[in-house]
């Protein structure tokens, strides 16, 4: 739910818009920002397992950080396991994947193509959920906010307004807010 928006917003965020000349790594391409936007995601899902364990008293100790989660289901495949960044630039198991792109007519190169399911469907239907979640629970969720912001606009869509699930295509999501959900009582019950 967070691997694939927090790649594509540390790749593109600051993006010029110029085609580029070849398909970019996805996984092996991931820079030191996109390092800390995913370590910076995973720590507020951190933070909201705790608060959920805490007033809820539900075992989320599956919820694992993102760096355990990587070093527990591709140990063997990874060859430098010392940060974030190097657990996926030398992870054998994503070898070669490139970022969804769009050749530019004429063939002058590549421009990324936000409508991939990689935003299309991992932001409604996944990290928005854990937005949506944590703003029940009272959980702060800053770099998750930026993530699903930007990435609304590139795929044309509108969930939050702000900092608020208040946006027009609520309606086409599952987020709990959407039955009537308020409050971790009412989701856990």
């Amino acid at each position: 739910q967070l691997i694939h928006p927090g790649i594509t917003y540390g790749r593109y965020a600051n993006w010029d818009g110029k085609p580029l000349a070849e398909k970019p790594l996805f996984y092996q391409g991931v820079d030191e920002f996109t390092a800390e936007v995913l370590s910076n995601m995973s720590d507020e899902i951190q933070a909201l397992k705790a608060k959920i364990e805490s007033e809820v008293g539900v075992d989320l100790s599956d919820v694992n950080s993102l760096l355990a989660w990587l070093l527990k289901s591709y140990e063997a495949v990874i060859g430098d396991k010392s940060t974030m960044q190097t657990c996926f630039n030398t992870n054998a198991a994503y070898k070669g994947l490139t970022h969804p792109m769009k050749e530019v007519e004429g063939g002058e190169g590549f421009n990324p193509d936000f409508n991939a399911r990689y935003l299309t469907e991992d932001v409604p239907y996944g990290l928005l959920g854990t937005c949506a979640v944590a703003k029940i629970a009272g959980v702060a969720t800053p770099t998750i906010d930026k993530v699903c912001l930007w990435a609304q606009e590139k795929i044309g869509k509108e969930y939050l307004v702000g900092d608020k699930l208040t946006g027009k295509d609520i309606a086409r999501t599952h987020i709990p807010q959407r039955y009537g959900i308020t409050t971790l009582a009412q989701l856990f019950n």
